[in-house]
């Protein structure tokens, strides 16, 4: 993974310890003494939200053993919605599309123009922090000398939200995307992978 990448997971690691200790603060009752009592972040419902991160990955010709690494900034928003299903178990789902610009000029003239995914959320409700595993579609614009194409693939990750207020949280991801391959010159194929790292602000209505 590209060392820009690794920086921002340290990033995002001590903002979930400062985001963690807030919203604790913020949302969860002092209980009873001598009394253990979990309490409900109470997720349920529609969000909008944006994000900012980064993303490393590599791409290659099919057929060749030759890979070139792509890396750059993103930056996007999502719209999502949670549903308690059980005792402290949240399911959910996510769109998202994001601006990017990824890219290699060293070996090949490529870029990264855009990603989306749709996507399931399976969390469990820790009060006042959620954290969950997430899996679906994931959609990519590539470009290679002008020639503009789309990847279609799958990706999976995990994440957590902290509540820092009532109708406010911040979420951290992180995500592992196969984009597939896709044609962009006549029988000429090239794959793409990425590893993402975000942080994003979730407003719940």
């Amino acid at each position: 993974m590209n060392r820009f990448v690794i920086a921002l997971l340290s990033g995002v690691a001590g903002l979930a310890l400062v985001s963690g200790a807030q919203a604790a603060d913020l949302i969860i009752d002092e209980p009873a003494a001598g009394v253990v009592e979990v309490a409900s972040g109470n997720w349920d419902g529609l969000y909008v939200g944006a994000f900012v991160g980064g993303l490393g990955g590599t791409f290659g010709e099919v057929g060749d053993t030759d890979e070139w690494d792509v890396s750059g900034w993103l930056a996007g928003v999502n719209l999502g919605a949670n549903f308690t299903v059980a005792d402290g178990i949240v399911l959910g789902v996510v769109g998202d599309v994001a601006w990017t610009n990824a890219e290699n000029q060293d070996n090949a003239p490529f870029s990264v123009d855009w990603t989306a995914s749709l996507r399931g959320r399976l969390g469990f409700d820790a009060g006042s922090f959620l954290p969950y595993l997430t899996a679906g579609l994931a959609v990519a614009g590539g470009e290679i000398a002008d020639a503009n194409e789309t990847h279609v693939g799958w990706t999976v990750g995990a994440g957590v939200e902290f509540a820092v207020a009532d109708n406010i949280s911040v979420d951290l991801l992180y995500r592992y995307s196969d984009y597939g391959n896709a044609e962009y010159f006549p029988g000429d194929e090239f794959s793409l992978t990425s590893h993402a790292v975000t942080v994003g602000l979730n407003f719940k209505f």
